[in-house]
């Protein structure tokens, strides 16, 4: 059974989805049903979701998904919102629209990374918001990067690394090198005579050569995020 405002609320979401792909704000919400507050939003939405008529993204934005629609509810046309006590069937649900391109995924911060001397990599449990289109497929994660032995590469002293979660790269890519279970930098990979060698991005700094046995591949980079003071 759903309300008046219930029924508004779900055509409104999905409306907006075919439209534009992404999920309506909260105060866009309120607006359009003439709602005093945004808490009455959140008591809508929430009885929608355990209705099972729509879902919330996790690690995401302002994203909604549709799960089903009433079954009066039609879209490209203007449909009359039922009465409060109107007990209203579900149909099948349409095709679920296209993740919004404004998504924010958040990823878990695992303390500083060197990026000259490896230092030890320490397991955090906070996390930072990352716009989903800086991230591929897969498992990432953040790194804030200490050092500069990698700013001909572009990286910096005080930069977020977006590490992809992966034990295996080429020769030529960046990565998240363990070096003997304790201590992680990032640099390029490179691979000879059963040997790895961790080049740096700065003449200043000489290669880092190991046994292969020594170095874990625990990532690669994503991406980049940089705060400016």
């Amino acid at each position: 059974m759903l309300t008046a405002k219930q029924h508004e609320l779900i055509r409104f979401i999905q409306q907006r989805l075919e439209e534009t792909g992404i999920s309506p704000s909260f105060e866009e919400m309120k607006e359009a049903l003439d709602l005093k507050s945004k808490s009455g939003v959140h008591r809508l939405i929430s009885a929608l979701e355990e209705r099972g008529f729509i879902r919330r993204l996790p690690n995401r934005a302002r994203a909604l998904e549709v799960v089903k629609l009433p079954e009066n509810a039609v879209m490209g046309a203007a449909q009359p919102a039922p009465a409060n006590d109107s007990v209203v069937s579900a149909i099948t649900p349409k095709p679920v629209a296209p993740a919004p391109a404004n998504d924010i995924i958040d990823v878990p911060l695992h303390g500083r990374i060197a990026a000259g001397a490896p230092i030890e990599a320490i397991e955090g449990q906070s996390s930072m918001p990352v716009p989903a289109a800086l991230l591929g497929p897969g498992e990432h994660y953040a790194l804030e990067v200490s050092g500069d032995s990698m700013i001909e590469a572009g990286i910096f002293d005080g930069d977020f690394a977006l590490v992809k979660r992966t034990d295996s790269a080429r020769d030529g890519e960046i990565v998240v090198a363990l070096v003997d279970n304790e201590e992680a930098t990032l640099k390029y990979l490179r691979k000879d005579a059963g040997r790895v060698i961790l080049d740096p991005a700065n003449g200043s700094y000489e290669p880092q050569v190991y046994d292969s046995h020594r170095v874990q591949v625990q990532g690669k980079l994503a991406g980049l995020l940089r705060r400016y003071h």
